[in-house]
């Protein structure tokens, strides 16, 4: 492996793929890494006794050799914990993809067809990628996915430069880049429960058992449902229990874990809570009263960015979200549509749709954006 990964680091770019399960820990366990070269192609078991994964950590670590992936956040994920840093120079051909017109995360069956004609036997997919011996045919679906992503890859990477869109991907790809992307903050995990109240005291325990929930399933390394449900936090955030037997009385909490080693942890976030001064307690996720956008407004912005979008070849998911529609509904200018690459393919059409400057029109069976030609009486100033 030594050998394969000191050829690989003087190549322009290394094609990589990992296996790994995730059922039973917090942590993702790496099974498999898949390397492509231009003639290599390794399907390395990272369970095998002994080995000595620096070589690839120190690949990883070559910045003169690009390291593509396709959908990277769970493999960069990995490489991250188990290397405490992330691979330099990634490209990503999922958002590369979407950049050059191929639709909204399209997978890579699906890409690899489209681009190479190939098929991708599906078969192993949900292997268990931790059981030994691997087979001949687990370990050919494995080396099938970094052998066509070199061409994936190759063709992207040709299609952005000749459409001048390579800067686009390298602007999505930069909270790749972002160690903070893959290490959530504990202390804003409860935000991802969104509880149904006003309540601040107890959206306060709520915050502070969320983030023990977080620090213990990490230091366990078990899955945080396997530690205790959304729902029991939940609870237990609106009952604040203060003791093991209170606490055992909240649905889905067991005598055994009341009892266990792990409770005094979860009572003393539940203290914390409480204790916490009225200042410092968190305040419900809500949009102002009164910030509704227009639905029809909105609706005419999704048929301006679909337009927009097919006309550029450009996915409309990268384009826009939900949450970006609304702000510009609302005239908030602050939005990321109107930075960069994304206020050329859309944010100046809509802009001008919220000035009245554009009509929509069927043209065959598109829809066309044309500017509104102002009259004279307009143009002239007072």
């Amino acid at each position: 492996m030594a050998q394969l990964c000191a050829r690989l680091k003087q190549e322009p770019f290394v094609t990589i793929d990992t296996e790994f399960v995730r059922e039973h820990t917090y942590w993702p366990e790496l099974c498999v890494v898949q390397l492509g070269g231009v003639s290599d192609v390794a399907v390395i078991d990272t369970l095998a006794p002994g080995l000595d994964l620096a070589p690839l950590a120190d690949l990883l670590a070559t910045e003169s050799c690009v390291k593509v992936f396709h959908a990277a956040r769970q493999d960069l994920e990995i490489f991250l914990h188990l290397f405490d840093a992330l691979p330099c120079s990634i490209f990503d051909t999922q958002v590369a993809a979407m950049v050059g017109g191929y639709g909204d995360q399209v997978g890579y069956d699906t890409l690899v067809s489209a681009i190479t004609g190939a098929s991708i036997d599906k078969t192993h997919r949900f292997s268990d990628w931790s059981a030994r011996p691997l087979s001949k045919a687990q370990i050919a679906y494995a080396a099938a996915d970094v052998t066509h992503l070199r061409d994936v890859y190759l063709t992207l990477h040709r299609e952005l430069e000749k459409q001048n869109r390579l800067h686009w991907a390298d602007a999505e790809l930069a909270v790749l880049n972002d160690p903070a992307t893959f290490r959530p903050d504990p202390r804003r995990q409860w935000e991802r429960l969104k509880a149904r109240t006003n309540n601040r005291r107890m959206l306060g325990v709520l915050r502070e058992v969320a983030a023990w929930r977080e620090i213990e399933a990490q230091a366990l390394n078990i899955p945080r449902q396997r530690l205790i449900r959304d729902e029991s936090l939940l609870e237990i955030a609106a009952v604040r229990p203060q003791d093991a037997d209170s606490l055992s009385r909240v649905r889905g909490v067991s005598r055994g874990f009341a009892e266990g080693k792990a409770a005094p942890g979860l009572l003393a976030a539940v203290k914390l809570g409480l204790d916490l001064p009225e200042k410092d307690l968190p305040r419900p996720p809500r949009k102002p009263e009164g910030a509704k956008p227009s639905s029809a407004l909105v609706a005419l912005l999704k048929v301006v960015l679909a337009a927009s979008c097919e006309a550029n070849r450009v996915a409309p998911k990268l384009v826009a979200n939900s949450e970006d529609l609304d702000s510009l509904a609302l005239g908030e200018t602050d939005s990321p549509v109107l930075q960069g690459w994304r206020r050329a393919v859309f944010g100046d059409d809509a802009l001008a749709l919220l000035r009245g400057d554009i009509q929509l029109a069927v043209a065959g069976r598109s829809v066309r954006l044309i500017r509104a030609q102002k009259s004279p009486e307009e143009t002239v100033s007072p």
